[in-house]
């Protein structure tokens, strides 16, 4: 790196430390502090209630306070990163960002401690006088031997989790690459020889837990700054180094590397040579973990060793050794049970998670964060990416049961599946609405369409429709492109044994689809020529004639090109007097809840009767999801203080609902702010017929119900359901550009509901 990339990497950081304000932390109060009923309630004298029924029972702490959810980093500063010993103060940036990873990854709330106490009896007293206050204790950046004396002093004495992260996060991620790294090599932990430097805390707890893992003793060689531990060292020893001596003459790291399988550096730059390499058995692995330099450079072991498996503690080159895979998620098992310490057998539940998730298919959500990046299991991928969703739900669920499996857990789960739906509910903020989606769904195994086949995101969704859904999906597409593109991405499935694949440029069908083509569109301008041509063409009108003609049961398209393009084929294709779109509904998941707008795409400038069309719809589809709708109609006038515009419209389309009884709320026409706040709706009407806020917004021209979700996406951190296609009988659904995987797997839950259910 040159020096002035150098110099602006280092202003940057700094920068993002000191701007917009100092540091990255911040308290938020989780109850509302409004009025003077707020205040007594949550200081005095509602306070003492709180503090009265804890005082009778201390297990009420985790149900009257946030300690439950909070956990202390606690640090003297002797050994930060790769800085030594920097003190207390200096070390609060990493504290800091340590405790930002528990938010961020598992909703954990942290305070980063900082003291000045170089004596580890008297630190551990100290960390010991905390317990009142959390509800775990995560240990860090502590020099060894003192790591272990804290470390054991708290355990003995605490009756919450102590985990030392620089030695226990670290062996499990290194547990969880090395049982990849064997798998892919096609060894056992058993019969390898392995070779460590780095005597300090991680290193012996790596060790400590590969012995767990199958690794035998005898077959260990650990190795520091002066040489071999072996059977009568006296130089800079202590219990836990000598617990790994060798009985051996051999005195170097050169002498010991012959024929080995493994080698585990946590040590420091340049340790390992390519000469060392080249003593190494076949296809060798080699976990060279110091920071920022690594004990060898990845480059240098595969000019001497083409087959070796490399991990690194570094960013910029694959296996990533990052202890971020692991402590978010097991402190989020343990403080969800009330377990009383982190064991052996959570740790390597959550070496076994970690393992099992990097051996799946990747996710989506992992496929773009990491652009570009090869992601399918194998010699460049032994471990998922920190950004993975999945880790919550399958590491901290692995650790919860075996917790309670091994009776620590105070609080044990009832149900660990449910525990794991609701972990995925806090990851994805879609999963608890399409709960009943999904479940409705999976009573009709449907076939669900794919117009876009070949695109990344429909390949990801199908895959996660095969595993998550009954549905079967069909994608339309060349078939050496989509296996290709399956290849590239680590996608499991194929085309031909896991989904079926209509080939624009070869289908035996293709004279069918033609024909029922034109036979649609021989009176509207289509000759048999232009339906051919179509019909090799255009995908959306592909999937909407298989439709047609029952051969699939819905039909999702749009995931690049313009609405209304899509929407002319599937109405032409899949319209009829019964069946003709009514209007384009989104919900938008917000911190609150739901909100469902309509119609965003489909009517410029509806009518009464489809503004009236579009709120029966929106209000029949907001039921699905399991809430009670309660519709504005929304324009600029407010109770009829405008005579024309959008507001003389939607009084209109008030009268078409008020002409029939109607099984939801709904009242209008009304100012967005009056809808969402009902003081003031009722200081406007009094009378008004509607309960509450309205989560349900039905605008009376597009552009402003477009305009409404796209701030709400874009401003207020909102996640699109949609755009849902009312009117056509979930025959077809037209997407946005911008729609994720995760998103037309939501939308083929949606088209996977059977048709009487739905409008």
């Amino acid at each position: 790196m040159s020096i002035d990339k150098t110099e602006n990497a280092r202003e940057a950081a700094l920068n993002y430390h000191e701007f917009p304000r100092p540091g990255k932390l911040e308290i938020r109060p989780t109850k509302p502090m409004a009025n003077g009923r707020d205040l007594a309630r949550a200081y005095s004298p509602g306070v003492a209630e709180a503090c009265i029924e804890i005082s009778k029972n201390p297990a009420d702490a985790s149900r009257y306070t946030a300690r439950g959810n909070l956990v202390a980093v606690v640090t003297n500063g002797t050994a930060v990163l790769g800085l030594g010993n920097i003190g207390a103060l200096a070390s609060k940036p990493v504290m800091e960002g340590k405790a930002v990873l528990f938010k961020k990854f598992a909703g954990i709330d942290c305070f980063d401690i900082e003291v000045n106490e170089s004596d580890p009896e008297k630190l551990a007293d100290i960390v010991c006088a905390l317990e009142p206050t959390f509800g775990a204790i995560n240990l860090e950046d502590i020099k060894a031997p003192d790591c272990f004396i804290v470390e054991k002093i708290c355990r003995e004495r605490m009756g919450i989790p102590v985990f030392h992260d620089d030695q226990h996060g670290t062996a499990i991620v290194v547990g969880a690459a090395a049982t990849n790294a064997l798998h892919v090599v096609g060894k056992k932990f058993e019969d390898i020889k392995l070779v460590s430097t780095g005597g300090g805390a991680a290193g012996i707890a790596c060790l400590n837990l590969l012995l767990k893992l199958g690794l035998k003793r005898e077959n260990v060689w650990l190795c520091d700054i002066h040489g071999l531990v072996y059977e009568g060292r006296e130089e800079d020893m202590n219990p836990q180094k000598a617990a790994f001596a060798q009985k051996s003459d051999k005195r170097t790291l050169d002498e010991v590397m012959d024929g080995a399988d493994m080698f585990l550096g946590l040590s420091g730059p340049g340790v390992l040579k390519p000469e060392h390499v080249q003593k190494m058995s076949a296809k060798p692995v080699v976990f060279a973990l110091a920071n920022p330099t690594p004990e060898i450079m990845p480059d240098a072991v595969r000019a001497v060793a083409p087959d070796a498996v490399i991990a690194t503690g570094r960013s910029d080159y694959p296996n990533q050794v990052n202890n971020v895979l692991c402590f978010p998620f097991i402190f989020r098992g343990a403080l969800d049970v009330g377990a009383t310490e982190i064991n052996d057998a959570m740790q390597i539940a959550c070496v076994d998670g970690i393992a099992a998730l990097a051996r799946a298919t990747t996710s989506a959500e992992a496929a773009a964060a990491y652009k570009g990046e090869a992601l399918t299991f194998g010699p460049d991928y032994l471990i998922p990416k920190p950004f993975d969703p999945r880790l919550s739900a399958i590491v901290s669920s692995a650790v919860a049961k075996a917790a309670m499996e091994t009776g620590v857990a105070t609080k044990p789960l009832a149900d660990i599946e449910a525990y794991k739906e609701r972990l995925n509910a806090s990851v994805f903020k879609s999963a608890l609405l399409m709960r009943p989606v999904f479940e409705a769904a999976s009573h009709a195994a449907r076939r669900i369409i794919f117009a876009e086949g070949e695109d990344e995101r429909v390949l990801r969704a199908a895959q996660a429709i095969l595993e998550e859904t009954t549905e079967k999906p069909i994608l339309i597409g060349r078939p050496e492109v989509i296996e290709a593109r399956c290849e590239r991405f680590g996608i499991t499935a194929r085309p031909g044994t896991d989904f079926e694949l209509i080939n624009p440029e070869n289908d035996p069908r293709y004279r069918d689809f033609w024909g029922s083509y034109h036979e649609i569109m021989a009176r509207k301008g289509v000759t048999p020529d232009l339906a051919r041509a179509i019909m090799r063409t255009n995908t959306t009108a592909i999937g909407a004639i298989a439709v047609h003609r029952g051969e699939a049961d819905s039909l999702i398209c749009g995931t690049f090109g313009e609405f209304r393009w899509h929407l002319n084929y599937v109405e032409q294709v899949l319209g009829s007097r019964e069946l003709r779109p009514h209007g384009a509904l989104s919900m938008m998941i917000l911190e609150d809840g739901p909100l469902f707008i309509a119609d965003t795409q489909v009517h410029t400038l509806p009518t009464p009767e489809q503004i009236a069309e579009a709120a029966i719809g929106a209000a029949r589809h907001a039921k699905r999801f399991g809430v009670e709708p309660k519709v504005a109609l929304c324009s600029q006038s407010q109770f009829g203080n405008q005579p024309h515009g959008s507001g003389e419209r939607i009084r209109a389309a008030i009268e078409i609902l008020d002409a029939a009884p109607r099984d939801f709320q709904y009242e209008g026409e009304m100012n967005v702010d009056a809808a969402l706040d009902p003081e003031l709706r009722a200081r406007l009407l009094p009378a008004n017929r509607l309960e509450g806020v309205a989560n349900v917004l039905i605008f009376g021209h597009a552009d402003a119900a477009s305009a409404a979700r796209n701030i709400l996406k874009m401003k207020a951190g909102g996640l699109e359901v949609g755009p849902i296609l009312m009117g056509m009988g979930n025959r077809a659904h037209v997407v946005s550009p911008g729609i994720t995987a995760r998103g037309l797997l939501n939308m083929a839950a949606i088209a996977g509901t059977p048709v009487k259910s739905y409008g």
